[in-house]
């Protein structure tokens, strides 16, 4: 039979499991949310506008606008491709 402390310890893996599936689990939500999405288009239109502002390109904040939407588009198409790498590629 299990004494107190054994099923104290294992009350308090449990919890860091649990504590740790939570936190998993909020950093996937995070990487296939919409929110970090607009957020990371949105630094790399700044980003690219800066600098083509910087070396004094015409229009940098129109230019900047095509790879934006680029990095834009590709993190749209990765979902797609990383379940063809996992399915065909990956296979465990």
């Amino acid at each position: 039979m299990m004494n107190e402390e054994t099923l104290s310890k294992i009350q308090n893996e449990l919890k860091l499991i649990k504590a740790r599936n939570d936190k998993v689990e909020a950093d996937k939500a995070w990487e296939t949310s919409i929110s970090r999405r607009i957020i990371l288009t949105l630094f790399t239109y700044l980003a690219i506008g800066i600098y083509l502002n910087a070396i004094e390109v015409s229009r940098p904040w129109l230019n900047a606008i095509v790879p934006a939407i680029g990095f834009m588009l590709s993190t749209l198409a990765l979902p797609f491709f990383k379940n063809i790498w996992l399915n065909h590629i990956y296979k465990k």
